[in-house]
C-alpha cells in the first residue's frame, strides 16, 4: 500500500475560535491550554460568533489576539464590572471573562466578589499560577506559604503576609454563585477535567443561572526557576494539595446541566 492510498484521519486542529497568531507565552506556559479549552467549547456550543471576551491586565493582557471572538480590555481587575455591563446592555450575548491571580483575587477582588454576590449571568476563567508572572515573578494573593518570589526571597511568611487566598472557596458561599469549579492542567487527565468544567460554566450561563467561575491552577516555569516538566510536576506536587480540586458550588439545575 503506497502512503497515498492511505485515509488520511484529521487528529489535531486549531479551533475556530482560537485566533492562527504566534504566541507570546513562556515555554511551558499552560495558558495556551486553557485558551485552547475555551475556544473548543465556544465552538462545540456554537456561540462563537456573539461572545465577547474581557481581557485583564498581566500575562493574559493580550488574549484578545488569541481568541477569534469579540473582546475588549478591561482595567487592571475590572473585567467582572465590564463584563456586566457588557452582558446587562446585550443580554444575549455570550460573555466571559479571563483573569489570572494578580488581576482577579488582588487589584479585582472586590470585582469579582460583587460580580458574584449579584449573580451577574457571566462566565469567568481565573488562571491561578501562585505568582504574578508579568511583572518580574513578585508574590501574589495565592502564592503559597513558604514560596519563594522576588518579594518573599526567604519564602512567604504566612506571619507577616498571611495567607494564600482560595479563590473558589470564597466565590463558592456566596449566595449569587451558580457554578464554581477548580481544575488543573498539569496532565492530560486533568486537562480533560478541566475542559468538562469549561463547558459547564458556559452552559451555566445560556441557560440563565447565573455566574459561574472555573479556578485554573497553571505553570510559571519562568518565574519558578524551573522546567517546562519540572513545573507541571510542582502543580501536582505542591500547589494541589494546597488548592484541592473539585466542584465547589453546583446548584441544582446547574447539577441537570451535567448530568446531561
Amino acid at each position: 500500500m503506497t502512503i497515498s492510498a492511505v485515509e488520511e484521519k484529521v487528529v489535531y486542529q486549531r479551533p475556530e475560535s482560537l485566533s492562527d497568531v504566534p504566541t507570546h507565552y513562556c515555554p511551558g506556559c499552560t495558558h495556551g491550554i486553557a485558551h485552547r479549552l475555551v475556544a473548543e467549547v465556544l465552538d462545540e456550543l456554537g456561540v462563537r460568533e456573539r461572545t465577547i471576551g474581557i481581557a485583564p491586565v498581566g500575562c493574559s493582557v493580550f488574549a484578545y489576539k488569541y481568541f477569534n471572538v469579540d473582546s475588549a480590555v478591561a482595567a487592571h481587575g475590572r473585567a467582572p464590572a465590564m463584563a456586566t455591563g457588557i452582558k446587562r446592555v446585550l443580554p444575549d450575548r455570550v460573555v466571559f471573562t479571563y483573569q489570572g491571580d494578580g488581576d482577579l483575587a488582588a487589584i479585582g477582588l472586590a470585582e469579582i466578589v460583587h460580580a458574584a454576590t449579584r449573580g451577574e449571568n457571566i462566565t469567568t476563567i481565573f488562571i491561578n499560577n501562585a505568582i504574578y508572572g508579568m511583572t518580574g515573578g513578585q508574590m501574589a494573593p495565592t502564592t503559597l506559604p513558604g514560596q519563594h518570589t522576588t518579594s518573599s526571597p526567604g519564602g512567604r511568611d504566612i506571619e507577616i503576609t498571611g495567607f494564600p487566598v482560595r479563590m473558589a472557596e470564597l466565590l463558592a458561599g456566596l449566595t449569587g454563585t451558580a457554578y464554581v469549579a477548580r481544575r488543573s492542567l498539569h496532565n492530560v487527565k486533568e486537562i480533560n477535567r478541566a475542559k468538562k468544567a469549561i463547558r459547564t460554566a458556559f452552559e451555566t450561563q445560556l441557560a440563565g443561572l447565573g455566574f459561574a467561575m472555573v479556578e485554573l491552577l497553571s505553570s510559571c516555569p519562568t518565574n519558578w526557576h524551573l522546567s517546562p516538566p519540572e513545573a507541571l510536576q510542582w502543580i501536582e506536587d505542591y500547589m494541589v494539595p494546597y488548592y484541592p480540586l473539585s466542584d465547589y458550588k453546583v446548584i441544582e439545575p446547574v447539577q441537570d446541566l451535567m448530568k446531561r
